[in-house]
């Protein structure tokens, strides 16, 4: 897979992070940016029936379209509202598991794609005056966090993920890559 695709959903270029970087809250918003970048491609090129399609009969419900979806409800959670402290409406449903990754007529992957790209630009807000040291401003279960360990948490997450996107892709129409 190429590092720059075009499609619906945008073409989007790739870049390593500074090998020598010094600035370790710099190299952690490099690593996932380029782990977000990778997300957007892996989805790149696909209609929306092939970005739709769940082949795991163990996980019905996850798809290219559901996992783009669900990294967009776990950024706009860990950044923007715990990070942040920010006035946001969850993007899922605390009593459904499944709740964010369920797609709708409206879940295209140009729209779902846009929404990740707007919640990236949401969570460098919220966290614009932060350093990696610094305490969020919601604890979550009485625990409190700090920015170092939100971005790992999300560049974790968004790497993991990106694993089940390399299987979906290749399923959906046998392209292969990073």
């Amino acid at each position: 897979m190429s590092n720059v695709r075009t499609n619906e959903a945008g073409a989007l270029e790739r870049h390593w992070p500074a090998q020598w970087a010094d600035d370790e809250l710099r190299l952690q918003w490099e690593f996932l940016t380029f782990l977000r970048t990778t997300v957007v491609n892996k989805i790149a090129g696909l209609g929306p029936d092939l970005a739709a399609a769940a082949p795991l009969p163990a996980s019905p419900v996850m798809s290219l379209t559901g996992v783009v979806k669900h990294l967009t409800a776990v950024e706009r959670f860990w950044l923007s509202i715990v990070g942040g402290g920010a006035d946001l409406p969850l993007l899922w449903d605390p009593d459904d598991a499944d709740a964010e990754w369920r797609l709708d007529e409206a879940d295209t992957p140009a729209a779902v794609v846009a929404a990740y790209r707007a919640e990236w630009t949401r969570s460098a807000k919220a966290l614009a005056s932060m350093a990696a040291g610094d305490g969020a401003k919601v604890t979550v279960g009485g625990v409190g966090r700090t920015v170092r360990w939100l971005l790992t948490h999300l560049i974790q997450e968004t790497a993991r993920h990106v694993g089940h996107m390399d299987v979906l892709r290749e399923l959906a129409d046998g392209e292969r890559g990073e």
